[in-house]
């Protein structure tokens, strides 16, 4: 008898292939697969010595090397800040185990918390590739922060500040907090307040005004509060209450720069579209009634004749008589606004800046302060000021070379004067 010989009712079978699992078992498996992880996970915390952050932060490493990290990096960094797992809706399973460290177990101490904080900053130091999935996991969690008692905002937002002052996270993370239903009731503004307060103990407000403004919420300050009181005298009573006086003057000097630009652009536009000399003399006079410093305005009105002038174009040969031609049509403002020695001397400097900024205009600086001389937009002792005490370090030595010849012919003209009064 062959024994090789297939069995009548037996079925076929094939050796050597791989039986793929149905995809609504493998959905099944995966649901629960972040609950193992977080056993997993839970088991170095647990075993590390209670309050030892460097013991911990051993541990923690050493875990790596088993824990697949980067795949459950989500559900690592929620049971590091929350305590568990976050689930839809914001909530952490009450029957699942707490983790015995967490940004939310850290006490109220600034100092404690600081510590938990330098944990993540190990780990991460440590583990390069969770740097990313960190701040997407915390803004996440900042999605919910109307979930969490008062406490434990308090100290999210207290280490959100140091994590980004840490360079662990961007500025970035607050715009999470621009969502209405978190702003109408005030979890954003009390969750910002805690966490500027923060980043001011370690960076100075110089440094937090260029990451507000690198991320944009320098101007959208005002839309963390509730609609009820979102306006800059509240804005500045809570922050000036909260001991952030320098953080309500940033604010306000940036929104008057905000407005200066505003300003500037309906000049630029004006140029462009030839508005005469004298419709552009009444708008600048306008401003000035609402705020605007008569500085301020010759230095944006300078800005905004010469930026028209269109020097790309220009012939090499041809660039003097279109900057001196075109100067002379709008030279009349400049005059119209330059009505004190303080006024002259900012023009001066501001045209230097653009004869520096622009090689184009460099060699003709002498023929431009020379036309506003003549036409009497500045003296000759704001000239002279210049020379000795006001010249921008800008091209300082291209620039006095360049005004020798005029200024010496000032100096002489100055002495033959006062012999002329003497006699």
């Amino acid at each position: 008898m062959n024994t090789s010989q297939t069995a009548p009712n037996a079925k076929p079978a094939l050796h050597g292939v791989k039986i793929k699992q149905r995809k609504s078992v493998q959905k099944a498996q995966a649901k629960h697969e972040p609950e193992i992880f977080r056993d997993s996970f839970l088991k170095p915390l647990n075993a590390a010595k209670p309050n030892d952050y460097d013991d911990l932060s051993q541990k923690l490493d050493v875990a790596g090397n088993t824990l697949d990290y980067r795949k459950y990096s989500d559900s690592l960094f929620e049971i590091l800040i929350i305590g568990g797992i976050l689930e839809p809706g914001g909530v952490i399973d009450e029957d699942a185990e707490r983790s015995p460290f967490s940004i939310f177990s850290a006490t109220d101490e600034l100092d404690d918390v600081r510590k938990h904080v330098e944990v993540f900053n190990k780990l991460i130091r440590r583990y390069k590739y969770l740097q990313r999935s960190f701040e997407e996991t915390l803004q996440n969690i900042l999605q919910y922060i109307n979930k969490w008692t008062p406490e434990e905002n308090n100290k999210l937002a207290t280490a959100v500040g140091f994590f980004i002052t840490s360079q662990l996270a961007s500025l970035s993370v607050l715009k999470t907090l621009l969502k209405d239903y978190l702003v109408k009731d005030g979890h954003s503004l009390q969750f910002v307040t805690a966490t500027f307060k923060a980043i001011l103990l370690d960076q100075s407000m110089e440094q937090l005004g260029r990451a507000l403004i690198s991320c944009g919420l320098d101007s959208r300050l005002i839309d963390l509060f509730p609609p009820n009181k979102r306006d800059e005298e509240c804005l500045a009573r809570h922050f000036e209450a909260e001991d952030m006086k320098p953080l309500v003057e940033f604010h306000q000097r940036n929104q008057r720069n905000s407005h200066k630009d505003e300003i500037l652009d309906h000049m630029k536009e004006m140029v462009d579209n030839e508005a005469s000399p004298q419709e552009f003399t009444a708008y600048i006079k306008g401003e000035i009634k609402n705020g605007l410093s008569e500085q301020d305005a010759i230095q944006m009105t300078w800005t905004a004749i010469i930026d028209s002038v269109d020097l790309l174009n220009a012939r090499p040969d041809q660039i003097e008589q279109t900057v001196m031609g075109y100067l002379k049509e709008w030279v009349s403002v400049l005059e119209t606004f330059s009505n004190s020695p303080k006024t002259e001397i900012i023009l001066l400097q501001k045209v230097q800046l653009s004869c520096y900024e622009n090689a184009k205009l460099t060699k003709f600086y002498r023929q431009i302060v020379t036309l506003l001389y003549k036409e009497d937009v500045v003296s000759d002792t704001a000239i002279v000021y210049w020379s000795e005490k006001g010249i921008k370090p800008q091209g300082k030595n291209v620039f006095l070379k360049q005004m020798e010849p005029f200024i010496k012919w000032l100096r002489d003209n100055a002495e033959d004067s006062e012999e002329s009064d003497e006699e």
